[in-house]
């Protein structure tokens, strides 16, 4: 068992647990959950903004498949100098296509995700990109086929 999951309480493991992969749709998804799991709508939201405080969730949000919804996705690596990385992913994540970014351990050291309505927009946010932060080596890899999985982590 690793440092988060022994804070993480026997609630918040049930909460985790369901919203991962079916979030109810309903008017007030959260409300449901607490009839759910019998606690307060604001007791939800409450353990899932503490939850994202201490950094056992990212985001809670809709994945969609880009191709299904006229959209296109590719994935990006940058070459950003070690002392600019914090700056470079700041701007990267102003982008609302992007979804994921990370940092590797390699000369292309910054990996991230971009969604968009065509490849020509993607191009011209990673241009404005290169401008904004001085990095003009960033790969642009589209997806040529797609691969998906259920990525569930039960706790």
């Amino acid at each position: 068992m690793n440092e988060i999951e022994m804070t993480i309480t026997a609630t918040e493991r049930k909460l985790i647990n369901r919203i991962q992969t079916d979030l109810p749709l309903t008017a007030r998804p959260f409300k449901t959950l607490g009839d759910e799991l019998e606690l307060e709508e604001a007791e939800v939201l409450d353990m899932l903004v503490n939850l994202k405080k201490r950094g056992v969730i990212r985001r809670i949000g809709g994945n969609f498949a880009p191709h299904k919804v006229g959209f296109v996705s590719t994935l990006c690596a940058a070459k950003v100098p070690g002392n600019k990385v914090d700056a470079f992913a700041a701007v990267v994540n102003r982008y609302p296509g992007v979804t994921h970014n990370y940092q590797r351990d390699h000369d292309y050291n910054v990996w991230f995700t971009f969604i968009a309505e065509s490849r020509e927009i993607i191009a011209d946010h990673l241009k404005a990109i290169a401008q904004k932060t001085g990095v003009e080596e960033i790969l642009n890899l589209p997806a040529t086929d797609v691969f998906k999985i259920k990525a569930e982590f039960k706790l």
